[in-house]
């Protein structure tokens, strides 16, 4: 799986560059199949929040960029049919975009709704995520952003060995001098981006696609 891990989505032309050249071919040929799961573990999340995921207009960052097709799935609700009916959806899908809200929320849905055991062999698929949808792909997210079952920790899926700290300077609490703060607890590399950074990875090749300010973490 090629990954392209944002804070805001693809927010800017580089970014988008770094997405068509993960899909090996335009927006406009590409099938997206959207995840919004994230959002209902987290308490800033609601019924909006997910409907503007899914409409994307202002301006279109994710679902609306353009996509010859888009569908939804809802992780939650996959665990209630049969996987012969859902695995095909995501095997053909060529992105798979994936919003934010609780990273240790979506990580626990990734697992128990059965597309983690699919991922590993979605080689040519591109993951797309925004905040918790990238942060969730990491080793961990440190407790500052665990508001769902604090008592069961920070770990998540573990994907990739560094930690993402989204929405620099988007809201007053997430400074660049907060991120030193939380990846010196971490124990693992991180990166913190703002809304017009992103994180590639493809392979062995792992790189930073931005027009604002980001930080790694080593």
């Amino acid at each position: 799986m090629k990954l392209l891990l944002t804070s805001g989505g693809v927010t800017n032309d580089s970014i988008r560059a770094a997405l068509v050249d993960l899909l090996g071919k335009p927006i406009e040929e590409s099938t997206a199949l959207g995840i919004s799961s994230a959002q209902w573990g987290h308490p800033m999340c609601g019924p909006e929040t997910a409907r503007s995921f899914a409409t994307d207009r202002t301006p279109p960052t994710m679902t609306g960029l353009g996509w010859r097709s888009v569908g939804l799935v809802e992780l939650t609700a996959l665990p209630t049919i049969e996987e012969d009916r859902w695995v095909p959806w995501v095997r053909e899908a060529d992105v798979l975009l994936v919003d934010g809200g609780e990273a240790t929320y979506l990580a626990h849905w990734v697992g128990e709704s059965g597309l983690g055991a699919v991922l590993p062999g979605l080689a040519d698929t591109v993951w797309v995520g925004v905040s918790a949808g990238s942060m969730a792909l990491g080793p961990r997210i440190g407790d500052r952003f665990v508001h769902w079952r604090p008592e069961e920790g920070d770990r998540t899926l573990g994907l990739v060995d560094f930690s993402i700290y989204p929405h620099v300077g988007l809201f007053a609490s997430n400074t660049m001098a907060d991120a030193e703060l939380w990846a010196a607890g971490l124990g693992n590399p991180a990166y913190a981006l703002d809304e017009q950074s992103a994180v590639v990875v493809d392979g062995d090749r792992v790189e930073v696609v931005s027009e604002g300010e980001w930080r790694h973490f080593a």
